[in-house]
């Protein structure tokens, strides 16, 4: 391996490459849903603003871009000392569940690493794969790390999936819809978090 090879890990090549798709969505979709709220205060098109339909796009647009943000900050670098506020981890947490599967409480105050932020939302996104019929999380700041428990009737158990948290057997090859599986263990590993999980058929937790 070269150099240059050596120069920066494939997980910040990973990194970037979300990151870049993620901002480079974002401006779109921002000149979209501006679109959308001209034409829906426009006089030209009477009625139009009040429309099933016109509220079904803006909603979309809406959803769209507050998902992305969170894929930006879940995919992407996670490197320095950038602080996240509450009320931005709050929205964060929104556009991962925009789906309505997880009904997710906060109890957590002050302000939180990127780093960390980036973990609980891969951890959510977990939750929402093991968990597709809905669950209830309550995501706890227990210092210095995180405790997040789900409720549920009923899960999808995939021991060999759950295995990059558990740690319990040989974890497969994710498909890329559960990629944040390897994800968090790396995320945890780099900022040196001990990470534990566990799922059972009514519910599941993860703590880094």
């Amino acid at each position: 391996m070269s150099a240059r090879s050596n120069a920066m890990a494939s997980a910040d090549l990973a990194g970037l490459v979300g990151a870049r798709l993620c901002h480079d969505l974002v401006s779109p979709l921002g000149a979209i849903g501006n679109g959308v709220e001209l034409l829906q205060m426009s006089p030209d098109f009477p009625g139009l603003g009040e429309s099933p339909e016109m509220a079904l796009i803006a909603d979309a647009v809406a959803s769209a871009r507050s998902r992305i943000q969170a894929y930006r900050m879940a995919f992407g670098l996670a490197a320095g000392d950038q602080r996240i506020s509450l009320g931005d981890l709050t929205r964060l947490v929104e556009g991962v569940t925009g789906s309505g599967r997880l009904a997710v409480t906060l109890d957590a105050g002050g302000d939180f690493a990127r780093a960390e932020v980036r973990m609980l939302l891969l951890a959510l996104m977990c939750l929402e794969t093991g968990m597709p019929w809905g669950a209830r999380v309550l995501a706890l700041r227990v210092m210095p790390g995180w405790r997040i428990v789900a409720e549920c009737d009923r899960a999808r158990i995939d021991a060999d999936l759950w295995a990059w948290l558990t740690g319990a057997g040989v974890p497969r090859a994710p498909q890329p819809s559960e990629v944040q599986f390897p994800l968090l263990a790396e995320a945890a590993g780099a900022a040196g978090r001990s990470l534990r999980a566990e799922i059972d058929e009514r519910g599941a937790e993860i703590v880094f």
